[in-house]
C-alpha cells in the first residue's frame, strides 16, 4: 500500500520585520497554508490593514506576541532602567554594576533643575559619590587580594578580573540611581506596545522621553550592522514596528492611577499613624513571610503599600481592622477611572500562597528585580531606611570612610529633597534599602532562595534568599526542608 502521509517538517524562519513575522504567523494559524505560502502572501498584502483591523479594531492582542524586536537603551539612568524592567513578560539585561567599572558612565541630569542652584547641589552629592567609588576601590581590590590568593591553577588574567569584579560589587553601593547604563531586550512587539504606553504615562520626565525615542525607533528600520558585515544590500530594510508606533499614545488611567492612590493612601497611613519611622517597629524588617489571609484584605493593603514606606504586615494589620466599606473603597480608588480596554494594575495580581516583605539594599534588589514569576510591588526609593555596610569594607577597615561618604549624601539629599523631589530621588545611592512585596508559588519561592544563595552571588541577596528558606522551613517545615540553599557564610570568592 502506498503510504499517503504527509512527510514532517519543522523549519526554522529567518528573521523578519516583526510585524510581518506576526502577521505570516497568524495567519498560518488561520489557514491551511505553509509558511512558505503564508510569507507569500504577506509579502504581496499590507500588513498595516491587518494590524490596524484585528489587532487595533478587534482586539486581538495575542497576535502581536508572535513577532519579537531586539531593542537597546543607551545612555539612560538606572532609575529609568529599573522601570523599562518592570514588564512582567520581558528579556534583557542591563550593564551590569557587578562586573564592570562605572565611574566612566557620567549620570543623568534632569531637564527640571539644569542652570538653577539645584543643579549644583545634585552634581555636588555625585560628585562626591563618584570620588568614593573611585578612592575606595583600590584599597578593597588589595584587601581581597591578600585574603583570597590566586590559586596556582588560575591564570593571572582572569584572576584580576574576579578580584576586580568583587571589589566593584562592594563600591557599587556608592553608585547613585542617576549613574548611566545600558539596556538590552528581546520582546515581543506586544509587550513593546505596552512598554511604550507606560513609558509615554510615566510621572518621570526621563521615562516620557524614553518613550517617544522608543516610538521613533519602531517608525524606522532597524540597525542591520550583522546584515551589513555578511556582505547584505544596504537600504532594503523595512521599519521595525511602524502600525504599532502610530497608534501608541499616554493613557489616561495609568498616567492618574497611581497618583489617586498616592493621595489616598498617604490620608490613610497618616490617620493610621503609619506615616512615620517610629510607629513601622521591626515587622517586615529583612525578610517577612505573612501569614495567609483573606483576598480583599491582601488587595487593600498592597494597594496602600505603595504609597508609604511601612511594613505590609502593618498595613494588613490596619486593613483587617477596617469594615467591609473601607477596604472596598480603597479598591474603588484604582478602579474609578478605568477604561473599558484598561488592564488592572499590577496590584490586583494577588492570591499567591507565599508574600514576602523584604526590606534590603538597592543594590542586592536589583539583581532579585530581575525575577519574572513573581509578582513585585515595590515602595518608592528613600533614605528613610537606612543604608547597609558591606562586610568587606568593614573587614578592609574602610568603613569609618564608606559611612562619612553615605552620612554626607543622605544630609545632602534630604536638602536637594526640599528643591526638587525628582532629583532627590536619582540621587540615591545603591546602598541605602528598599522595600518590597514579593508574591510567589512554590515554585518560584524554592527556585530564588536555591539560586541566589549560591556561592558567586552577591552578599545581600545570598543573605535575603537563605531568610526565604528559613522562614519556609519554620512556616512550612516539609515544604522549607525541600529548598536546598546554601548558608551565607559559605564563600568562594573566585567563583563568578
Amino acid at each position: 500500500m502506498k503510504d499517503d502521509q504527509p512527510k514532517r517538517r519543522v523549519i526554522a524562519v529567518a528573521p523578519m520585520p516583526p510585524e510581518k513575522s506576526a502577521y505570516a504567523l497568524a495567519r498560518y494559524s488561520r489557514s491551511p497554508d505553509t509558511i512558505e505560502d503564508s510569507i507569500r502572501w504577506v509579502h504581496a498584502h499590507s500588513s498595516e490593514k491587518f494590524w490596524e483591523q484585528f489587532y487595533f479594531a478587534y482586539g486581538h492582542a495575542s497576535i502581536a506576541d508572535l513577532g519579537h524586536a531586539i531593542v537597546c537603551f543607551e545612555n539612560i539612568s538606572e532609575l529609568a532602567a529599573i522601570r523599562l524592567e518592570d514588564e512582567p513578560l520581558w528579556d534583557g539585561q542591563a550593564k551590569s554594576s557587578r562586573y564592570q567599572n562605572f565611574a566612566p558612565s557620567g549620570c543623568y541630569v534632569p531637564g527640571t533643575i539644569l542652570g538653577s542652584e539645584t543643579e549644583g547641589m545634585y552634581r555636588g552629592i555625585l560628585g562626591s559619590l563618584s570620588n568614593a567609588y573611585t578612592v575606595l576601590h583600590a584599597p578593597l581590590k588589595e584587601f581581597l587580594s591578600e585574603r583570597t590568593p590566586r590559586p596556582e591553577s588560575m591564570k593571572p588574567g582572569e584572576y584580576d578580573r574576579t578580584i576586580a569584579a568583587r571589589a566593584f560589587d562592594v563600591t557599587r553601593y556608592l553608585l547613585p540611581l542617576a549613574v548611566r547604563t545600558n539596556v538590552g531586550q528581546v520582546v515581543s512587539i506586544r509587550t513593546l506596545e505596552k512598554q511604550m504606553t507606560r513609558l509615554l504615562s510615566a510621572q518621570l520626565t526621563e521615562l516620557r522621553a524614553i518613550g517617544e525615542d522608543l516610538k521613533e525607533a519602531c517608525r524606522k528600520p532597524p540597525v542591520n550592522l550583522w546584515g551589513e558585515l555578511s556582505g547584505q544590500a544596504a537600504g532594503l530594510e523595512e521599519p521595525l514596528a511602524p502600525t504599532l508606533a502610530r497608534h501608541a499614545q499616554p493613557n489616561a488611567y495609568q498616567a492618574d492611577v497611581y497618583s489617586d492612590l498616592l493621595r489616598h493612601g498617604r490620608e490613610v497611613l497618616k490617620v493610621a499613624g503609619l506615616d512615620q519611622p517610629s510607629s513601622w517597629g521591626r515587622a517586615g524588617d529583612g525578610v517577612d513571610l505573612v501569614e495567609p489571609h483573606h483576598p480583599l484584605d491582601e488587595l487593600a493593603a498592597t494597594l496602600l503599600y505603595r504609597a508609604g514606606q511601612a511594613p505590609y504586615r502593618n498595613i494588613l494589620t490596619m486593613v483587617q481592622n477596617w469594615t467591609e466599606k473601607q477596604k472596598q473603597d480603597t479598591v474603588e480608588v484604582a478602579l474609578r477611572k478605568r477604561g473599558p480596554y484598561d488592564e488592572l494594575i499590577k496590584e490586583f495580581r494577588c492570591g499567591y500562597a507565599f508574600v514576602f516583605d523584604v526590606l534590603m539594599d538597592i543594590g542586592g534588589w536589583r539583581d532579585l528585580h530581575r525575577h519574572r514569576r513573581c509578582q513585585q510591588i515595590q515602595q518608592n526609593f528613600t533614605t528613610l531606611h537606612g543604608y547597609d555596610v558591606p562586610p568587606a569594607v568593614i573587614e578592609a577597615g574602610l568603613d569609618a570612610d564608606y559611612r562619612a561618604a553615605m552620612d554626607a549624601v543622605q544630609s545632602d539629599i534630604e536638602r536637594l529633597r526640599a528643591s526638587s523631589q525628582e532629583a532627590a530621588v536619582y540621587a540615591i545611592p545603591f546602598g541605602f534599602k528598599v522595600r518590597c512585596l514579593f508574591k510567589m508559588d512554590y515554585a518560584e519561592a524554592e527556585y530564588i532562595a536555591r539560586l541566589r544563595s549560591g556561592v558567586k552571588g552577591h552578599w545581600s541577596y545570598r543573605t535575603v534568599a537563605w531568610q526565604m528558606k528559613q522562614k519556609m522551613a519554620e512556616r512550612y517545615p516539609f515544604l522549607g526542608g525541600q529548598i536546598k540553599a546554601t548558608p551565607p557564610d559559605e564563600e568562594d570568592s573566585l567563583v563568578r
